[in-house]
């Protein structure tokens, strides 16, 4: 007998820690300390109010608090994963779309198998943490109407001492953290109907439409204009341990090496849309000079009559060409940039073995680009306007690429070695040292490829403008709040560079941290105003 009042105390204790545990738990996984669990919530003594109801009343309590427990602690899980990888919270309206994203990646760097496995396993938890809340609530239930009086008087005196310690700020820490995390989903939510209303009105108002004529980027005539995107090339790489020194070398490196072939050089920082990850949305705010940060609002640009900087260049007289390794699907958005020709990772002609989830290494998309559309053997092509991912940074970053000599890239075959060495992902993010330092190494290669590229390939008819697509995700880059990316303007040309003397972006390829800070949507119209002359038709 006594045995059963033992374990029947000891099962209600654990409901009890459990319900507790369920409302105070964060969403961040920086805030999971002693102190975030020092708290009185509200919640525990409003559920036990409701779960005192009578009959039906009470069942239905039950059933309805089961789910609302079980949809706070999913939301709040989801929260911790785009805490660290996305630096927000989880939005129900724009973010259902990453379980595919996440599946695609996972399936890349582990197999399809890991892929269906983790689905299941995403699943099974949503069906426990119901089943779970619904039990413990349970026998939380039949604890309080057991001395339904009792209870009641008790829930009462807790209710008021709650009211007392909020309005001294004492110790525990009276909250509702849990229903304010609810309510501010449930406002995201709204907030984002709203914004998907607001973003089709607007975004066909695009002061650029009618630019046209002899006049559009006049001043880039005759040249080839690559944009390059590189992958995870964030601000902490300059600014922060354990990267700072390693990769501010390596800058400061390919600015000696860029000027004594005779470049130069003017940096700044862009704020990107999106933060570890969706690096076609930084790519389309860039290029489309809307702020593209959810999938939603990239479903209606591409619907939309806004012109993207490709088009503009296309109509200008380039041929415009995307090199995106990362495709490796038909890619029907691609028609809205107005590309001539998109290499992709399924007709680029790489032959090599893939870099875990990265299809082909930097140096063969530059050099494949370069084979295919500079080197064509006509003398009369039209100049060329490229848009490039550089994808060797990507996560997993493992194995690390090293450049091979030019002449020998050849279909890709020579880096079948490379890919198939080093450690496997689940040996590198094993600790949060060895995923930082495969990073670190993997964006000195992408900056390497560049300089090599430029000091091998280029000369006073090319010009990049080179930038990161978006920060690493906060556990990679250390930290939470960075949203800004290195950006580069790299010309032979000192025209080029004299066309953005307001800028006021730096000398070199080091900004410091007073330099320039832009929003990434704010490029495409600086870009074109500085590179055309006026339009005679507005003056």
């Amino acid at each position: 007998m006594h045995y059963r009042q033992a374990s029947n105390f000891l099962i209600t204790a654990a409901a009890l820690i459990l319900v507790f545990v369920a409302l105070v738990l964060p969403n961040r996984l920086d805030w999971i300390r002693g102190v975030a669990f020092n708290v009185f919530p509200l919640e525990l003594v409003v559920i036990g109010l409701l779960l005192l109801l009578p009959g039906r009343a009470g069942d239905g309590a039950r059933i309805l608090l089961a789910l609302l427990l079980s949809l706070s602690i999913l939301l709040r899980i989801a929260d911790l994963a785009t805490h660290e990888i996305f630096a927000r919270r989880f939005n129900l309206i724009f973010d259902t779309h990453l379980l595919a994203d996440a599946g695609r990646l996972l399936s890349g760097a582990l197999g399809s198998l890991a892929w269906l496995l983790a689905g299941l396993l995403v699943v099974m938890l949503a069906g426990l943490l119901g089943w779970l809340a619904l039990v413990t609530l349970g026998r939380f239930q039949r604890l309080l109407q057991g001395t339904p009086r009792f209870s009641l008087l008790t829930l009462v005196a807790l209710l008021i001492a709650w009211g007392l310690l909020k309005h001294l700020g004492a110790t525990p820490r009276a909250d509702a953290f849990a229903f304010r995390q609810l309510v501010e989903h449930g406002q995201d939510t709204v907030n984002s109907i709203r914004d998907i209303r607001v973003f089709n009105e607007t975004v066909g108002n695009d002061p650029m439409a009618g630019r046209s004529g002899g006049s559009l980027l006049s001043k880039l005539e005759g040249k080839d204009v690559f944009i390059v995107f590189a992958e995870s090339y964030g601000r902490a790489l300059l600014e922060r341990d354990p990267f700072a020194e390693s990769v501010t070398a390596r800058l400061s490196w390919a600015e000696d090496t860029l000027q004594a072939d005779g470049a130069q050089m003017r940096s700044a920082f862009l704020t990107a849309a999106t933060v570890g990850g969706q690096s076609w949305l930084n790519h389309a705010t860039l290029l489309s000079g809307a702020w593209i940060d959810s999938e939603t609002r990239f479903r209606s640009l591409i619907v939309s009559d806004r012109v993207a900087l490709n088009r503009l260049f296309r109509d200008a007289g380039w041929r415009t060409v995307a090199a995106l390794p990362a495709i490796s699907m038909a890619w029907p958005e691609g028609a809205y940039y107005g590309y001539d020709h998109i290499y992709s990772a399924r007709n680029f002609g790489y032959e090599g073995e893939p870099f875990n989830w990265v299809t082909m290494p930097d140096q063969y998309v530059w050099s494949a680009l370069q084979a295919r559309e500079r080197e064509t053997g006509d003398a009369t092509r039209p100049p060329l306007m490229a848009e490039l991912a550089l994808i060797s940074s990507h996560a997993p970053w493992t194995p690390i690429a090293e450049l091979v000599p030019w002449d020998e890239v050849d279909d890709g075959r020579i880096f079948n070695d490379q890919a198939l060495a080093g450690p496997s992902p689940e040996q590198v993010w094993g600790n949060v040292e060895t995923v930082r330092d495969h990073y670190r190494q993997s964006i000195e290669y992408m900056l390497e490829t560049l300089v090599s590229y430029v000091t091998t390939f280029g000369g006073e008819n090319l010009v990049l403008l080179v930038l990161g697509d978006h920060p690493a995700a906060p556990r990679i880059s250390g930290d939470a709040e960075d949203r800004d990316v290195p950006v580069h303007l790299i010309a032979h040309d000192p025209a080029i560079i004299d066309a953005i003397a307001d800028w006021q972006w730096q000398p070199g390829m080091l900004p410091t941290a007073d330099a320039p800070v832009w929003r990434m949507d704010q490029l495409r119209d600086r870009f074109i105003e500085a590179f055309s002359e006026p339009d005679k038709d507005n003056h």
